[in-house]
Parts: C-alpha cells; structure tokens; sequence
C-alpha cells in the first residue's frame, strides 16, 4: 500500500504506532447521540469548586508567567504532608516534582532511564500508554502477561522476572491495576523491590488508583512500594490528581523520586513543558489540604458502583471477570467475541453503550472489554440493562 509522502518522512515509530483502542471508541462513540459512555478512565462529577476556585483567583490575579520549573514550593511541601498523612512517616518536599498531567510523569520517567533500545517489563493487560510511550522514543516494553485462572487475574513472578535481560532497565508495576484492579500484595512488592536490588534495576510504579482499594474497611490505601522501599533508592512513582480529585482535564500529576534526580528532571520538564502553570497548582494545592471528604465520597461511591456492576454482570451468559480488589474499573471477558475492537464499536451502534477494547491493553486482553464504573449509578444501571439486553440476541464474531 502507498504511503503519504508525508507519513513517510516520519519516522518508523511515529508512523506505525497503533491508535490507542479506547480514543479509537471514544472518538467514535463521539458521533452517535444518546450513548451512555463508559470507556474513559474518569468519573463524572466535575472539580469541586472548593479546589477550583483558587486556581480562577490566582489567573484572574495575574499568575500566568512561567514558574518553577519543579513546581511551586506551596504545592511540592503540601505533597510531602499530604504522604505524610498517609504514610505515617516523614517525607521530603525534595522528593515530589510537579508535571503536567500524570502522563508527562510517565514520560519523564522513561526518558531518564530507557534509552534505544532498552527495555522495560510491564506485566499486562496494561494501560497502552506505557508500551506506546517506550516505543515512540525506540525502547521496547517487554510485556507478559498475567493469567486468568479460577476466576483471578494472576501475576507470575517467575515469570515476571525471567522476562528481565542484560538490555532491562526496569520494572514497571501499576498497583491497583488499569484495567484488572489486581492489586499486589506486600509480598509481591517486597519481591519486585528484593529482585531489582539485586539486578540494580529501576522500580517505576504507578499507584494512581493506590486509594480506590476495596480490601478490608479498616484498609484505607493499597499497599504501597512507599510501604517498603527508601526515598533515596531506585524508586520512580508516577501519581496525578486527576483520579482522586475529579482533576482529569486539568493536566497535572507528580513524579516522586530520588532527591539527586532534581537536575536531570527539571532539565526534561524544561525541554518538554516548560513547566506546569501555575495558576493550575494553586487548585492542586486547595485539593491536597482540603480535599479529603470528597476523596472519600469517591471512593465510597466507586465501592458501591463496583458492586452494582457485578450484581447486574454476574448472571449474563458467557461473561467471566474477577471481582477487582482496587482502582474503578471491570474487565471482563466476553466468550466467543475474537475482535474486540469491532465488537466495541458495535456496542456503540446497536447498543448505545460505550466500553473500551481489551485488545488495546496488550497481551492478554483481547477477548475482553472494559467498564469504567466511576460514573453516575443511573446511567450504570440503565447501560448495563442495555448491554445485557444486546448480549442476549447479538452474535458474537
């Protein structure tokens, strides 16, 4: 097939990069009036204006010139306070470094430390955002994938670790999962951190959904690397407000690392952003020290819609899913169903209900769809009806 002269002067990795599956329904479920969307990893209660409201001030006072470059000190300090309410422990506001958007942390992250072809190990179905990311700037995500088995979503950690090659740079650990809501026990970190000591790999985890975790009441976050590992050590966490907070469209999140870091990090934030506005911050800041009841009431909320998802799903014919332990979303199998992309699209039009593709989270996750169940519970009950209506009579490819 001909290529654009113009594609062709890209290159090979800019080129050929697949489309993310869930932008891929979105922007198809975008067009079709009536559909009950499902497929963004989001809520849908807008920012409080108690977190707004700062962020409207410092614009209207004039706050809009370029800033620090590691984030303003009032939101770095209110971060370490922040952890240390939940953590137990003191931190450092050293340690926390304001980017733009949690993604930009992703980023920052394999632009430190994978080169051409490095590699780093991500157990999947996994968020497609890191595998896209690495192979973007040519490094290479070495993918294995977890097992459904008895009705769990399992990690092999043997598995896990004979992926690891002399080229390795990494561990890549998202805890609570997007999109299975496994959630790693302490021992399961405590043997990813023992394994990367010893081979001196970086450990980069991502525990953006560390406070949607539905273990024991008494149980208030998931278990943490923070739990187990030294400030100082080979530890790169990428978190965001956008979850917690109801902040997706606001583009800010933090990388928590090493204090020796600083230069190397502020020096890709300079070349990549520039810097995160201020005026922004100032929100996060308001959301941090003022923001623990709404957190709750989300997590609350995400806990009972979990429910209300597994009640109407449990009883559909050839549906199979584990029960997730953490984060807010159900990925589920659909047997018989071989092309989940088409099959997404097809929800959309004869259903009206918008999922996300299994496919697009790598190996292991086609013949599943994803659910975000952080949504309105009405909307829920009426996209299951119509979902459950549709599986009942639509053949599957």
């Amino acid at each position: 097939m001909d290529i654009h002269p113009l594609l062709a002067a890209l290159t090979p990795a800019a080129r050929n990069e697949p489309d993310s599956g869930i932008v891929k329904a979105a922007m198809y479920g975008f067009t079709k009036p009536n559909v009950i969307p499902l497929w963004a990893g989001e809520g849908n209660l807008p920012t409080p204006e108690a977190f707004a409201r700062p962020a409207i001030e410092s614009l209207l006072k004039g706050e809009t010139f370029y800033t620090w470059q590691r984030g303003i000190p009032e939101l770095r300090d209110s971060l370490a306070r922040y952890h240390e309410r939940h953590f137990g422990r003191p931190f450092s506001h050293e340690n926390f470094f304001v980017t733009s958007g949690g993604m930009q942390a992703i980023q920052t992250v394999i632009q430190m430390i994978a080169g051409e072809g490095d590699e780093i190990v991500i157990p999947t179905p996994a968020w497609p955002n890191y595998a896209g990311s690495l192979r973007i700037q040519g490094s290479l995500p070495v993918e294995v994938p977890m097992q459904f088995e008895n009705g769990r979503w399992l990690l092999d950690l043997d598995r896990l670790f004979a992926a690891a090659t002399p080229r390795t740079r990494a561990i890549a650990l998202n805890s609570p999962s997007n999109p299975v809501g496994w959630t790693a026990s302490r021992d399961e970190l405590v043997a990813v951190r023992d394994f990367c000591r010893k081979r001196g790999l970086w450990i980069f985890g991502d525990e953006v959904y560390s406070r949607f975790y539905f273990g024991e009441k008494s149980e208030k976050r998931a278990p943490s690397f923070l739990d187990i590992c030294d400030d100082e050590e080979m530890l790169l966490l990428a978190n965001t407000f956008s979850k917690n907070w109801a902040m997706t469209g606001w583009r800010v999140g933090w990388l928590q690392a090493p204090k020796v870091l600083g230069p190397a990090i502020e020096r890709i934030i300079q070349y990549n952003s520039s810097g995160t506005p201020a005026f922004l911050q100032r929100g996060c800041v308001a959301a941090l020290e003022h923001g623990e009841d709404f957190v709750k009431s989300q997590i609350a909320r995400a806990r009972a819609n979990r429910d209300l998802v597994v009640a109407a799903l449990r009883d559909l014919p050839r549906v199979r899913f584990e029960i997730p332990r953490g984060a807010f979303y159900l990925f589920f199998g659909l047997d018989g169903m071989s092309d989940s992309t088409s099959t997404v699209l097809r929800i959309i039009d004869e259903a009206g209900v918008g999922f996300a593709p299994g496919a697009t989270f790598g190996p292991g996750g086609e013949g599943h769809l994803r659910l975000c169940f952080l949504r309105d519970p009405d909307k829920l009950v009426e996209a299951l009806d119509r979902f459950g209506r549709w599986l009942k009579t639509a053949p599957l490819d």
